[in-house]
Formats: C-alpha cells, structure tokens, sequence
C-alpha cells in the first residue's frame, strides 16, 4: 500500500450517513459490483468500503474533512463511462458519487456560458446549450458520460479538429479540496492573467487533486449548415494517408475519422446499424460546420475533389440528417459492438503527429498480430488520436490474454513514443497506464507531478494511485 490508510470503521460509516442520508449510503456486500469498476474492467475492479450518493457540495466538503481527519482514501465518480480504470477504489475507502448532483443552470446569455453540477450528462448540456440557439463543441464517442468526468480527463471526442478540448471550453470551476474547503478557480471572464492558472491543471487531473462542485463552460454560436463526407478506399493505408491532405484544404473540418470494414462489419452484425457506403476496405469520415450554405458547399466540393484525386473510389454526400445520423451512428457504436463481438477488450490510446498516422496503423496491426491478438484500429485521426482496439477470442485462456495484451501494448507505446506521439490522447493515465507514463515524460517531470499531487493533496486521500504514484511512505517528506 502506498500510505497507511485507515481501514473505515462502523463509526465512521456512521457519520457519513449523519452528514448525508441512510439511504444514500451503502457498506461493504451492499454495494453493486457495478459501481465500483469503469467501462474497462481489465483495468482494476476493487470494492470501497462504503458508497455514498451525495446531492450538494456541503455533504461533499463535511465527507472530506473527515476523511481527510481520519485518513480515509476518497475515490470521486461520475458516470462510470471511462476507459481506463480511473474511478476505481485501489486502496478502499470511501466511493463519492456526484450522479445526484446533476443541475444545469439557466444560460448566461450575456456571457454565452452555462454552469453545470458534475454529474449533469454530457447529451444534456449539449441539448440545453442548442435549447437556447448555442453550441457545446466538446463531443467524446459517450454522450452519458458526466460533465464532471469529461473535466476531470479533458475528454476530447470527434470534432476536436476545428473546436479542441474540453480544456478549451472551462471558464471557472468550484471544487472541494481534500481538506474539505470549497474554492473557487478562475472567474466568468474571457480571458485571465492573474497569477498561475490552477484551473488548468485541475482539468484533466483525473480525480487526484480535488473534487469538483460545480462548472461554467463557454458556449459557442450554433453553427447554421452541416454535412458529413464519406469517402471510401481501397486500403487502409491510402485512407489515412488521406488526412494531411484533408487537412491542407482552405476549410478547417470540424472531424476527420476513419474506420476500417472489418470495423463497421462488427457494428453492423452485432448492432443492425447500417452504413450506408458498402465500397472500400476502409473510409475517412468527415465532417463540416458552415454558417452559410455558400461556405458549406465550397467546403464540401473542394474536399470530394481532393479526395477523388487522391484515389477515393467516391465521395458520398450524407447531405441529410438522416444519413449523417446513419454514418455517426455506426461510428458511435463501435465500442458496443466489440463488446458484442469479442470475450474481451484492451485499448490502446495513443496520439501521434498527423503526418505519422498512416505509419502508425500499419505497424501497430503487424504487432498486435505477431502476438496473436485481433486488432481494429479507428480513431479521430484529424487530431492523430488513435484508437488501437485488440480483441479476444474464445479459444484465449485469461492467462494468454493478459500476456499477449501486456506485450502489445509495451511495443504500441514504444512505437508512439518513437513517432513523436504521446501515451494518451483522450481517456487520461487512471490506473491502465501508470507503468508506461514515466517512459513517456522522464524522472524529472514525475518528481513535477508528485509535487503537484502534494501541494493539493498532502495526505494522499484523493483517488490514490491513478496518474501518479507514491511507492514509499517516506516520498512523502522527501518533496
């Protein structure tokens, strides 16, 4: 164990319920296996002690300054949507559910934003923010994943291309620090000079620094036009090497994706979502905003034309939305139909420059294989973030998959690493990652991170053993 946590007591399950509610507390065999793991169970499955359901930020903060008295590990969770272990309790403890906590505010008209409790879905932000004639960009693969998680991992999602992060996107947020005070960081400005942006390192810190209350996001005008390009080729290697020149166009796309056939054959069979192009082995997918039809149209012909000069067997036009809603569909369905299609999962999720998307995709299907592994790579390849997908097979003992998976994934971020990428793209370090992240960013800037961990957190109590870890009691007192 990391630290010495305090294995929790009756009375302290005692006192959690007098500052919340019995019935939003539950103990030990009490809690459904369910809410203790994420989407990607591989990645670590451990019970808390105790389950609580909060519904305010002062049930929040009375939770943390006991547990930050009693030096009780406190795991925060949302939806439960991530990929990569993150909410789970490694060292027991307290699990805080934020899921109650789910109001969305009356828009700022004035300041185009909206303000949002952490456990507000992210489909419901987006359709208050169109509600009221605005758009919220951010728009990861999982539309029921918290706003709170999609903070907390700076989610990212397919139209990152023209829009950027979620990052991009934080005005100011509230949050319970570990000792149970409330803060507030960053204001409802446009733009901030005072002093270190803390703000920032709050966003995509996994849990591991503070809990989040509450969060103002900017809005952006809806754009007017939209429409979806599919342009089928003959190979994979053709289709990505198609990206750069997408994106040399005059018309910045708001997402470039691809997928393989094999990949929307599983969608199709497991989920009966039809694509509707039936060429090609493998297609680019991409997407335009416009605010006019005049900018739409140029966008669109000035792409099909690249794209049938650059060895695309068509350019298929999802000009209406019911065609557009078949495309994104299939493509939204993927992690669906592996699940459908597969024992298993494991998911490799690395970013590398865009010019080296084409020479990554090949050499991570020759590794995956080499080790017996069925691979399906896709990915928002307009900002380089690559899902590398590995599959199981029945005839797989546990034993085998663990192996294979492990030295995959060694050689897929080995690769990553030499191509100028990075360890993640989108779905954070959680637990999945922690033994690749000091290859990536060296000793020096693990010391940075351990300092930063610190200076939130000096008892080590918040989401322990994700993103960074302490090995030694005395690393403590050595920073």
């Amino acid at each position: 164990m990391a630290y010495p946590y305090k294995k929790m007591t009756s009375q302290d399950c005692d006192y959690i319920r007098s500052v919340t509610a019995p019935d939003r507390v539950w103990v030990g065999a009490e809690i459904a296996s369910e809410y203790y793991r994420d989407e990607m169970p591989e990645y670590g499955v451990y019970q808390p002690d105790l389950y609580v359901e909060v519904v305010n930020k002062e049930e929040v903060s009375a939770i943390m300054a006991y547990a930050y008295k009693e030096n009780i590990p406190v795991v925060c969770r949302g939806a439960g949507t991530g990929l990569a272990g993150g909410a789970t309790c490694k060292y027991g403890g307290i699990m805080l559910s934020v899921m109650r906590m789910n109001k969305i505010f009356p828009i700022d008209r004035k300041n185009q934003t909206i303000t949002a409790q952490p456990g507000a879905l992210l489909i419901d932000i987006q359709a208050a923010a169109a509600a009221g004639g605005l758009f919220y960009p951010p728009d990861p693969g999982e539309k029921t994943a918290s706003i709170g998680g999609n903070v907390i991992t700076n989610a990212g999602g397919m139209k990152a291309v023209r829009y950027g992060l979620t990052r991009d996107f934080v005005r100011c947020i509230e949050a319970v620090m570990p000792d149970g005070s409330i803060m507030n960081f960053s204001s409802n400005v446009v733009k901030n000079t005072t002093g270190y942006d803390v703000k920032d390192l709050i966003i995509g810190s996994e849990g591991t620094l503070c809990i989040l209350t509450e969060v103002t996001l900017k809005l952006l005008p809806a754009p007017t036009c939209t429409c979806t390009l599919v342009m089928p080729f003959k190979s994979l290697e053709e289709c990505a090497d198609m990206v750069p020149k997408v994106l040399e166009l005059p018309f910045v796309p708001t997402a470039i994706e691809f997928l393989e056939r094999e990949l929307i054959d599983i969608v199709e069979r497991n989920l009966n979502k039809m694509f509707p192009v039936k060429e090609g082995e493998a297609v680019l997918i991409v997407m335009y905003d416009a605010s006019s039809k005049q900018e739409l149209d140029s966008a669109v012909e000035a792409a099909a034309e690249a794209a049938l000069a650059n060895g695309a067997l068509d350019c298929a036009i999802a000009g209406t939305p019911e065609r557009a809603g078949a495309v994104w569909s299939v493509r939204g369905g993927i992690l669906e139909g592996m699940k459908a299609d597969s024992v298993a999962q494991e998911e490799c999720d690395v970013v590398v420059p865009r010019a080296r998307i084409a020479e990554y995709v090949k050499a991570a299907k020759k590794i995956a294989s080499a080790h017996g592994i069925r691979v399906e790579p896709c990915g928002h390849c307009g900002d380089g973030n690559i899902h590398t997908e590995m599959l199981r097979g029945p005839e797989m003992s546990d034993e085998e998959w663990k192996a294979a998976t492990h030295a995959s994934l060694t050689e897929l971020y080995a690769l990553s690493k030499e191509l100028g990428g990075q360890l993640s793209g989108e779905h954070g370090i959680g637990n999945g990652r922690l033994e690749f992240l000091e290859e990536f960013v060296g000793p020096r800037m693990i010391q940075l991170y351990k300092s930063i961990k610190l200076a939130f957190d000096d008892k080590l109590i918040l989401n322990p053993g994700k993103v960074i870890e302490f090995n030694k009691q005395s690393e403590i007192f050595r920073q």
